[in-house]
């Protein structure tokens, strides 16, 4: 479950926390659950769609040519000793003000938005293919003009969720209740807990059942375990969210709110249980393989006989409790619930999972709790651009490969193997020179390092989606297929060996990861082109840029959560007592360091919970920057651009990736939810550790972003 360069956050998935930390990617936590799909939405980033041959064909036209460093995007009249993200940033931050659908706009998301535009022309075009011409371009087209009629949507109301609703309201025994909850896991709702199939961490050749604590709407326990007013505040509108789905299916307001405080008791009773973000880091403590049987006697909240049976998994003999404590806390939680409780929990989430894709009085119920009072954004997204989002969802790789085939030449690939050799090389050089750590660690450290598995641009096989049905019955019915589609693909793999050419994200993803079970790190095709990779630009920049996400990666292999797993993808303790102490040591002052920070009013940065992300940051910097060092040897030193040194451009084109204009409500929510530092710190904390970035820019001890070299620390 990859580890993610950017986070992309939809606030609605309680499972999130732990399953986007694992797998680490540039910026989102673990990736890898299929049902956190139809909760994050990841903004598309899809150039294009259309029927071709080969998947290395040229674009068919010349790309725009972008200019690598941006005078326009900086604010010279800041000294970067002063705040040197303003200084790198604030001309761009001051020409992209926020629009209403947005809680948080940066360069990347701009990227996501180009390609959004390029792809809704081409889809469009799919939305005439008929059956039997061109099956999947028939599906993508169908399902796309679902999404965009209105009329039949709000003509439909929540008539697609009737039949699953009648069958929660008729639970009366504690096998009828197993039975809906297997349903709806099976359909990509998890109510209580959730499943999933992925490496045994300890194991990482074969694949095990897992369970994960689940089933809260807000996302994150301390939302109904904290009482100051802003947390209040949000109860509040969440409460009348729950209220308003259930007005909206035809219940009394007096059944609407017993609904509420059914809903708010079990969740605020899950919380309680529940581990805490910082918990959730300890990877020892997240693994707990038991025999089924064990399991089973301990947590008969369910029949898990019967639960077992309907997901498809009778036949296995142990599974991972990941946070063994929380199921027996759910069955003595459950003891104390009334049956008709346990139905409006249910009937709740499954109306929570289903809104976006019901009529509009559900999806702007949705909207008003999830992207205004939880993100502060002003109004929805477009209609198309939200059904362009269920596409890529239901379909990702089938996008993907008509993506790579018209917009990712066989050039970029080359380049960037080209480029993730030299920071391998550099990272190695790095390890050796490591003054605090032994050589038997390094040693270590360095087979790990030598045995990364490396994907860029797309999957040398392609998912097969004909066993997936899209019909012209409802939107809401083929989202559902969709889920249990999902699901099947995952649930299948059950004991069977690892599939290590597995991809977690589709090409059309502006995004990277680390996944520590198969020790691999993946660079999807949207993420290799401006202002990440850009062909125009000189070697300074895209070493600052695509350099840094490349060794970002790739030290999620050592971060305080990597370092845990070794070259192989297990979780095993690799390292000498006295190293790990000396890496816990430097980790705490960076921990520290992070703490200190301010990101609105009186709030706090969370260091601890950031702590993996800000090594990657740290040492993507630090391995980038040698590398580039390295390129340079034997070459003559590179000229001044546009008056900038190249030791200047490198840390200017870093710090581009990171402009971002973001609103307070969504800061609040990120440094709940999100293991990455808000943008503006991902760059001038990231930078204050380092002494080429102080020497490039001639920072003295009487500026702001001035650090004394006693608190300093690198770690990688």
């Amino acid at each position: 479950m990859p580890y993610g360069f950017f986070s992309v956050l939809y606030p609605c998935l309680e499972v999130f926390t732990y399953l986007c930390m694992q797998k680490k990617c540039y910026q989102t936590y673990k990736y890898k659950m299929f049902h956190m799909k139809k909760c994050i939405v990841f903004p598309l980033v899809v150039a294009g769609m259309v029927a071709t041959t080969g998947c290395n064909e040229k674009p068919a036209k010349e790309p725009v040519k972008t200019v690598a460093i941006d005078v326009a995007n900086m604010d010279t009249t800041v000294a970067p000793g002063t705040d040197f993200y303003q200084y790198a940033c604030g001309g761009w931050i001051a020409n992209n003000p926020l629009k209403p659908e947005f809680a948080r706009f940066g360069t990347f998301d701009q990227l996501r938005e180009d390609n959004q535009e390029q792809l809704r022309a081409l889809i469009e075009e799919l939305s005439h293919a008929v059956e039997g011409e061109n099956e999947i371009a028939r599906k993508i087209g169908t399902l796309y003009a679902m999404g965009l009629d209105s009329v039949q949507l709000n003509e439909d109301g929540f008539n697609p969720v009737k039949d699953q609703l009648a069958s929660i309201h008729k639970i009366a025994t504690k096998a009828d209740l197993t039975r809906k909850v297997a349903a709806l896991h099976k359909e990509g709702i998890f109510p209580f807990f959730a499943l999933y199939v992925d490496a045994d961490e300890k194991n990482s050749l074969m694949n095990i059942v897992q369970l994960y604590q689940s089933g809260i709407g807000m996302g994150d326990r301390d939302y109904y375990l904290h009482e100051d007013e802003g947390t209040k505040t949000i109860q509040r509108a969440y409460r009348e969210f729950i209220h308003q789905l259930f007005t909206q299916t035809g219940c009394s307001p007096e059944q609407a709110e017993a609904a509420v405080e059914a809903v708010m008791k079990i969740e605020t009773g899950i919380a309680e249980i529940s581990f805490s973000r910082e918990e959730l880091r300890d990877s020892q403590k997240n693994y707990n393989k038991v025999p089924v049987g064990e399991f089973k006697a301990q947590s008969e909240f369910l029949d898990w006989d019967i639960y077992f049976e309907e997901m498809g998994l009778s036949d296995i003999a142990e599974l991972d409790a990941k946070q063994y404590t929380f199921y027996e806390g759910l069955h003595n939680l459950l003891k104390t619930l009334s049956y008709e409780e346990q139905k409006n929990y249910l009937s709740f989430h499954l109306l929570r999972n289903a809104a976006p894709y019901l009529s509009d009085e559900f999806v702007n119920a949705h909207f008003e709790f999830y992207g205004r009072t939880m993100s502060g954004r002003e109004e929805q997204q477009p209609r198309w651009k939200r059904s362009l989002n269920t596409v890529n969802e239901a379909l990702g790789e089938a996008v993907g490969q008509m993506y790579v085939a018209k917009y990712f030449p066989a050039s970029s690939k080359e380049k960037m193997l080209t480029l993730v050799n030299n920071l391998q090389e550099a990272l190695s050089e790095r390890i050796d020179g490591l003054d605090w750590m032994s050589d038997e660690t390094k040693e270590k450290a360095q087979e790990k390092l030598n045995t990364f598995i490396v994907k860029i641009g797309y999957p040398d096989k392609w998912r097969d989606y004909s066993g997936l049905q899209i019909k012209n019955d409802s939107y809401w019915a083929n989202v559902r297929r969709s889920n249990i589609f999902e699901m099947e693909y995952m649930l299948k793999d059950a004991g069977k060996p690892v599939d290590r050419d597995r991809w977690y994200m589709s090409p059309q993803t502006v995004n990277a990861y680390y996944n520590p079970a198969t020790n691999e790190i993946c660079f999807p095709a949207a993420i290799l082109q401006p202002p990440f990779f850009n062909p125009e630009a000189d070697d300074a920049v895209n070493y600052g840029a695509i350099g840094v996400v490349i060794g970002h990666e790739m030290t999620h292999g050592f971060d305080d959560q990597g370092r845990n797993y070794d070259k192989d993808g297990n979780l095993t303790d690799w390292w000498t007592e006295e190293d790990a102490i000396r890496f816990t040591q430097r980790a705490d002052i960076l921990v520290k360091q992070y703490d200190d920070i301010i990101v609105l009013d009186t709030v706090h940065a969370n260091g601890r919970f950031t702590l993996g992300e800000n090594i990657a940051d740290q040492g993507g910097l630090l391995v980038s920057y040698q590398a580039y060092k390295n390129a340079l040897k034997g070459k003559e030193k590179p000229a001044l651009i546009d008056g900038f040194t190249d030791d200047q451009r490198f840390y200017l084109g870093y710090a581009t990736l990171w402009g971002q204009n973001i609103r307070p409500e969504e800061i609040l929510r990120l440094t709940k939810i999100d293991p990455h530092s808000l943008g503006k710190w991902r760059v001038n904390a990231a930078v204050r550790n380092i002494e080429s970035f102080y020497q490039a820019f001639d920072i003295t001890v009487s500026e702001p972003m001035w650090m004394d070299p006693a608190d300093r620390v690198v770690i990688w």
